[in-house]
């Protein structure tokens, strides 16, 4: 690609005809062809991160809560070659890798940095496992270093308060993950987990809405791979009783695998109770006694 210039003149014939060549990196006049310079800088976007595919920047990378230094330092590079590309010497290696140990350590000085880091890592783990947006990690981090400011992290289990952070920023959300989901992601106990969840909606005040039971229909249904007509009748079911008033104080996940179950029987689809059970993680009694309530509004 070449551009011309038309503000510069030309240091030998003095004409306004630089020409810049973006492929071999020259400055040169277009009338007598003197190089001028060998190399000219690119003033356009160089880099693409990982998680910036649509915004390209030269001056760096997106902050994100999601990194115990919001994404603001630097590191050395790893590669040892110079600014030509040349390699280091081996004494310059060396020195270079005794550096990056000491650049490392300086990055988390406190208690606070390395609970963060320990924090975080855990956080992405539990990402990959539950298949979460970037929106929801955000919003799990940022009500857990709310948390490490108040001093809620004291004596606490690590694993278990960045799991409860993820568990109220889903249900914030409106994202349909259970307790047993989380807590087996993060590998601790439910009960301590929905003991981290209490203490935070009170010591935070967070308000969290109700779950609607339509929007666990579909995760049951991908999981039982249940046709699309069951689906769509369970969720008329759902706006019955809904309009019938019988949602209130229910555990959502309970009265859509109900739903479903219906839904299932109504339309001739062969499905069991043991099945959609697992498939949502409540009980087969659950499920019936859920859907005793339900056949009165469909009555």
């Amino acid at each position: 690609m070449i551009q011309q210039i038309q503000k510069e003149k030309c240091p030998r014939c003095g004409k306004n005809k630089l020409i810049t060549d973006s492929e071999s990196g020259e400055l040169f006049c277009g009338k007598c062809g003197f190089v001028i310079d060998e190399k000219v800088s690119n003033t356009g976007s160089e880099r693409i991160f990982s998680d910036s595919t649509v915004n390209k920047s030269r001056t760096g990378d997106r902050t994100s809560l999601t990194r115990h230094d919001q994404g603001l330092s630097t590191i050395i590079n790893p590669i040892n070659k110079d600014s030509s590309g040349n390699p280091l010497s081996s004494s310059m290696k060396t020195s270079f890798k005794r550096l990056r140990v000491w650049d490392s350590r300086s990055r988390s000085k406190d208690s606070v940095d390395r609970n963060l880091q320990q924090a975080l890592n855990q956080l992405l783990k539990m990402k990959e496992k539950l298949s979460l947006s970037n929106s929801v990690i955000e919003k799990a981090a940022y009500i857990y270093r709310k948390a490490l400011e108040k001093g809620l992290v004291r004596g606490r289990s690590i694993p278990a308060l960045i799991a409860a952070s993820l568990y109220a920023a889903c249900r914030e959300s409106e994202i349909p993950r259970t307790l047993n989901e989380i807590s087996n992601s993060a590998d601790i106990r439910r009960k301590e987990l929905s003991v981290c969840y209490r203490m935070l909606l009170k010591e935070l005040d967070l308000k969290m809405p109700v779950i609607d039971p339509v929007s666990c229909i579909a995760k049951i249904a991908s999981n039982t791979e249940l046709p699309e007509k069951t689906k769509r009748h369970a969720v008329r079911i759902l706006r019955k009783a809904e309009s019938g008033q019988l949602m209130a104080g229910k555990d959502p996940m309970g009265m859509a695998a109900s739903a479903l179950y219906l839904a299932s029987l109504e339309t001739g689809t062969n499905i069991t109770q043991r099945s959609i059970a697992e498939a949502s993680g409540v009980t087969e009694v659950t499920i019936r006694n859920r859907c005793k309530n339900l056949k009165t509004i469909l009555d």
